[in-house]
């Protein structure tokens, strides 16, 4: 059987797939840049469809990689998924609190889940300027609350929680706060959308 073995070959090839498959004059090069991404990612070109992009929020997602910010994600999968030698290069991190004892122990003492206690324990530090959700639709919504009490002030929200049970709804929520924005409309999403939506951003750096 003949294959493709060549990593940028097989990506190149994918990427022309795509690119024949949606309408690419639908969106300016940056964000079709994310869509493609997203699409690479997931093989699922409903994508194309649902991303939503607020005004600006491009520019100030990488505003505030430029200043070297800190990236919260709510899993640790979208941690991982995220290049971490192209955030290196620009002095940049990103971080997951889910795991962290104080997470649990406020979880604990107001029954909350621990998705939505990482988003108050992260609120707390000022470097924390993006925040990529992508599988818990109760911390996206505690992020919103949180902006609304003027807790926590985002350069930028990627708001793509899954699932059934909350997920369309947090995500509605977002577009309210007047904060930047890089959503998925309705149920689809997951970390591995909020990771590759940030890995697009970390590669316009280098552009």
């Amino acid at each position: 059987m003949n294959y493709i073995t060549d990593p940028k070959e097989i990506e190149k090839r994918s990427f022309e797939i795509i690119s024949k498959n949606i309408d690419e004059m639908k969106f300016e090069k940056r964000e079709l840049m994310i869509v493609k991404r997203v699409i690479h990612a997931t093989a699922d070109f409903d994508f194309a469809h649902i991303i939503k992009i607020s005004d600006g929020a491009i520019d100030a997602g990488l505003k505030a990689l430029k200043e070297g910010c800190t990236i919260v994600t709510d899993t640790k999968m979208a941690e991982a998924g995220i290049n971490k030698k192209a955030l290196k290069s620009i002095g940049a991190s990103v971080k997951c609190y889910i795991d962290m004892p104080q997470v649990e122990e406020l979880s604990k003492t107001y029954a909350i889940t621990r998705s939505m206690a990482s988003m108050v324990i992260a609120s707390k530090d000022g470097r924390n300027k993006i925040f990529a959700i992508g599988n818990a639709p109760t911390a996206l919504f505690k992020l919103c609350e949180l902006v609304n009490s003027g807790e926590v002030m985002p350069y930028l929200i990627i708001g793509v929680p899954v699932g059934f049970v909350g997920a369309e709804e947090a995500k509605e929520e977002v577009k309210k706060l007047g904060v930047p924005y890089i959503i998925t409309e309705g149920r689809k999403g997951g970390s591995t959308i909020a990771a590759a939506i940030v890995n697009a951003l970390l590669y316009m750096m280098g552009d």
